[in-house]
């Protein structure tokens, strides 16, 4: 294979080699420098052989361009794909960026391959020697269409371990920003001299970088750019990648530095086009997937717990569990596709085809897994029950295409004429002929194998004729034979046919033969076995009959495994069509099972449009509700793009709650326990569920269409990672903050809880700042935090910022039932009047240790700024004197009245002493030292304090 020479070009005249480095411009230079000054290093300078006459300056100029195509230049992807998954990185020279994509699921048909392939473009792909074949052969033609290289590296490049080595020593993770080490370079110049060894080797370590510190901030950044610790074949697929670059790269600058040279900028997430981006902490979050481990130790199977996917799944055919799965893990961003889906499902739930719908997802289960299927009989291995699956498939798929026909209101169904186009009656009804016309049901089921019918085959017909009749004919020689051997040799006599062995006689075992005197063989026999009971022997005739009758069996067997053959041949002529029939069943029973759900749970169909918008009547979470007695639904409404200077055209028919406000940011208080949590994962999970093609748990829905969902809800601690809770929680901001877009959904459930809580609070207000100052580009956001603080120094100032408050609402009573006051919804235009009628509530109403509260899980417009956490705590089984004593030294914070703590454990006696002491103090500051002056003038100090300051 022709290998590049890199960075460096020959010339034939002049015998000219050039090397030209590419130059990063300082600050002092000029953006457009391309030259190098005749005073740089060395290692800058150009370097000729040669006479400077020979070759002009023209000639140097296109010695230069073409150094510019490079192998460096080019975009590099290693991708890996095993056992139905794929991950891969690829790295852009112009971003100097390493784009990820974590594993994820990889169907047949390697859409994921393909969608990649197309978006990066690659002029190298590298690919494991382990990796899926049917996935290299797409990667091959991919590569040789577009004249690229193709190169299968060794397994062990594509090492996980390896592969996490390689991005953790990049500086890009391993060195911490330039702030942060001039911060840390001033602590150290502000110390003393080092008077100690330990001393010493810590300034030592700040000059040179400690490689066990490098590596721990490495690993706690990664997950600042995209999270690939769980995601094996992707990590290999880095390793590999970064191998390759610092390869290349050595051999074209003769400069080898390792992974550690390389100037990669950054590394992101690949959003996949036509797929929405969400990773497996917002999965998790969601509870989009649960499974439950089996109750033994001893056994690795698991089930679906409690979870969307679990509740959507009514699936019939294991390739529509799968396509279902592949849904859920990619929900769609085509506006197209997710509106064929959902009219599919409305034309399911239309009152005429209830019946229908019912009939086609029962046809559905007799369609198995015909592309496998297909596979095993290619490679020789087909069973009775593989034919018997091929021909219930072909029933169910006529009886499939007859239900199709009776649905009303098909017209505007896409999927549906797909489904009818795909099922081709006459080509499933000629493949069913086929197969019973040709396979023998009853005898294949005896036998244990696949066996013809009579009449199809006169040869194999013959065969079977002769074997059938074999009893008769063994019986007409075993009385010849019996004939001519002595009555006390044997008692009885029979001839078998054994398949491999061919005719034999068989006779009982004899007492005697048992000993040491072993078999008796008569002249002209030949000993074959023996068993406990019975002896056998050829004789003259039996290998006649051997020689004339032949080995009728494997002759049988032989003849059927070659119409078999021939029949699967031209089964395969329909190999396409059955496999495309299949897929479009598969998709049609995900349909099918969103409609039984949405039926079920009276889901409504949303509103999808092009507009960055989300807004929500009565929606509902989809697992809460069915957990619970009764559940409250709640409205919500978001615009994309709403940051601080953008103008958004407002949105009419909206609810009271939302009227004018025209917001990204909604921010949500409330008391512990009250729903809040549950409010911003029913609205990501409505967002959710419309994209991947299911109708919502709403009253109604406008939707837009969202690109990527994270989420800081829930933590998924482990002792595997080097991070604390707070550290996790901060990567999953991070990461929502690098990778969001105007059209991403953000939801942030007490963000800042892991710190103390003034540093949280600041955080937690530097975020919704932050995307509040994007502008157009800030992302629709739902928050919910405790930190009151915030509003009441109006750090966040809602008449200054484009956030909505809302808050959950309870109610107060006391002991005796009366009602203490409620957190009403604010019926003010503006959100700081909603702000100070909260106010001024809370000051009205305080909770008070014998208070109860009644959560009403409905959302309201402005703020609550008391969490009631004593009165939770109480309810939720801590000691009520615990959280009494909590109520009261919580009371006591806020009123700034500490010092009322320490009077507790004062006794009697040095109570009455500090309050003499008190008394003394207040005289003392009432003392008027100008009438002392004039009237006291001849008296001591002494005398006049003693006077004073005397109770």
């Amino acid at each position: 294979m022709p290998r590049s020479n890199g960075k460096f070009s020959n010339k034939k005249g002049g015998q000219t080699m050039v090397r030209k480095r590419k130059q990063q411009p300082s600050e002092s230079e000029p953006l457009d420098q391309t030259e190098v000054s005749p005073t740089a290093d060395n290692a800058r300078k150009k370097v000729r052989w040669g006479s400077p006459e020979e070759g002009s300056g023209e000639d140097e100029e296109e010695s230069e361009d073409a150094t510019m195509s490079t192998s460096t230049d080019k975009v590099c992807m290693a991708i890996s794909c095993q056992f139905g998954r794929i991950g891969c990185a690829f790295y852009d020279p112009i971003k100097c960026t390493v784009y990820v994509l974590a594993d994820t699921h990889e169907n047949k048909h390697f859409d994921v391959t393909k969608s990649v392939l197309e978006q990066a473009s690659p002029d190298v792909v590298l690919s494991s020697s382990k990796a899926d074949d049917n996935c290299m052969d797409i990667l091959r033609d991919q590569m040789d269409a577009s004249g690229g290289t193709f190169q299968v590296r060794p397994h062990k490049d594509f090492s996980p371990a390896k592969g996490r080595d390689r991005i953790l020593s990049l500086k890009l993770l391993s060195e911490l920003p330039a702030e942060q080490l001039e911060h840390s370079s001033s602590d150290i110049d502000s110390m003393s001299e080092a008077r100690s060894a330990y001393n010493f080797m810590r300034q030592r370590r700040d000059v040179i970088g400690d490689p066990t510190a490098q590596r721990w901030n490495a690993s706690v950044r990664l997950a600042n750019y995209a999270s690939i610790d769980t995601a094996p074949l992707c990590l290999g697929s880095v390793g590999a990648l970064l191998d390759h670059l610092a390869r290349t790269r050595a051999i074209a600058d003769l400069e080898d530095e390792g992974i550690e040279g390389l100037g990669i900028r950054s590394i992101e997430a690949l959003p996949l086009s036509q797929s929405m981006q969400i990773n497996t902490d917002a999965l998790f979050s969601l509870q989009i997937f649960s499974e439950e481990n089996h109750a033994s130790i001893h056994s690795d199977k698991t089930k679906e717990g409690l979870s969307l996917f679990g509740i959507l799944n009514s699936t019939k055919m294991t390739l529509g569990r799968l396509l279902m799965r592949e849904w859920l893990l990619r929900p769609s961003t085509s506006l197209e596709v997710i509106q064929a889906r959902h009219d599919a499902v409305a034309c399911f739930l239309r009152p005429e085809n209830l019946a229908t719908s019912g009939v086609m997802h029962a046809q559905l289960k007799g369609v198995k897994n015909i592309p496998k299927i297909l596979g095993v009989m290619k490679a020789g291995k087909g069973k009775v029950s593989d034919w018997q699956v091929l021909v219930k498939f072909t029933f169910h798929a006529l009886m499939l295409r007859d239900a199709l026909t009776e649905l009303n209101h098909t017209s505007g169904v896409p999927i549906l004429k797909k489904l009818l186009d795909a099922l081709d009656s006459a080509c499933f009804r000629e493949i069913g002929t086929l197969i019973n016309e040709t396979i023998d049901w009853e005898e294949s089921t005896n036998a244990g194998r696949v066996c013809v019918r009579p009449h199809v085959d006169e040869e194999l017909d013959n065969l079977k004729h002769i074997y059938h009749g074999i009893d008769e004919v063994l019986s007409r020689v075993a009385q010849q034979i019996s004939t001519t051997v002595p009555p006390d040799y044997a008692t009885s006599l029979n001839v078998v046919y054994f398949p491999q062995l061919g005719f034999l006689i068989c006779i009982p075992m004899l007492d005697e033969w048992k000993g040491d005197e072993g078999i008796t063989i008569l002249e002209g026999w030949i000993f074959q076995f023996s068993s406990e009971s019975h002896v056998y022997f050829k004789s003259q005739e039996m290998q006649d009959m051997d020689h004339h009758i032949g080995d009728l069996h494997p002759s049988i067997v032989d003849r059927e495994i070659e119409i078999i053959q021939a029949l699967l041949e031209k089964i395969l002529l329909y190999e396409e069509a059955l496999c495309h029939a299949c897929d479009i069943c598969a998709e049609i029973d995900c349909l099918l099972s969103f409609a039984e759900a949405s039926r079920a749970y009276n889901y409504r169909r949303p509103e999808m449009t092009n507009e960055n918008v989300l807004d929500i009547k009565q929606g509902r979470h989809p697992l809460q509700e069915l957990v619970v007695d009764t559940f409250v639904p709640n409205d919500a409404f978001a615009i994309g793009g709403a940051g601080i200077g953008s103008e958004i055209e407002h949105h009419t028919n909206r609810g009271s709650l939302y009227e004018q406000e025209y917001n990204g940011i909604i921010v949500c208080t409330g008391a512990n326990a009250c729903g809040k949590s549950v409010y911003l994962k029913q609205v990501g999970l409505i967002q959710y569920m419309a994209q991947i093609g299911c109708f919502v748990p709403a009253e109604s829905a406008v939707l837009g269409i969202v690109d990527k969902i994270f989420t800081r809800i829930q933590t998924r601690e482990s002792v595997s990672k080097v991070q604390s809770a707070f550290m996790i929680d901060l990567n999953q901001v991070s990461l929502a903050l690098r990778n969001s877009t105007a059209r991403s959904l953000i939801l942030l459930d007490e963000l800042g809880k892991g710190t103390v809580s003034s540093d949280g609070a600041g955080l937690f207000c530097g975020v919704l700042k932050h995307l509040a100052g994007r502008g157009t580009e800030s992302p629709k956001v739902f928050a919910a935090t405790h930190f009151h603080d915030i509003f009441n120094s109006d750090i966040l100032e809602p008449r200054s910022l484009p956030i909505t408050f809302v808050h959950m609402q309870v109610l107060l009573t006391t002991t005796q039932g009366n009602v203490l006051g409620m957190s009403a919804g604010d019926t003010e235009t503006s959100a700081r009047s909603g702000l100070e009628e909260h106010e001024e509530q809370e000051t009205i109403c305080p909770t008070r240790p014998s208070d109860k509260i009644t959560y009403l899980y409905r959302v309201a417009k402005g703020l609550s700024f008391n969490s009631h956490a004593a009165v939770c705590a109480e309810i939720f089984g801590i000691p009520q004197r615990v959280a009494r004593r909590a109520q009261f030294v919580s009371r006591l914070l806020s009123s700034h009245e500490l010092g009322r703590l320490l009077d507790e454990e004062m006794t009697n006696v040095e109570r009455k002493e500090l309050e003499e002491a008190e008394e003394v103090c207040k005289n003392f500051l009432a003392w008027d030292l100008d009438d002392y002056c004039v009237e006291n003038r001849a008296r001591s100090v002494k005398e006049v304090l003693t006077e004073v300051v005397r109770p």
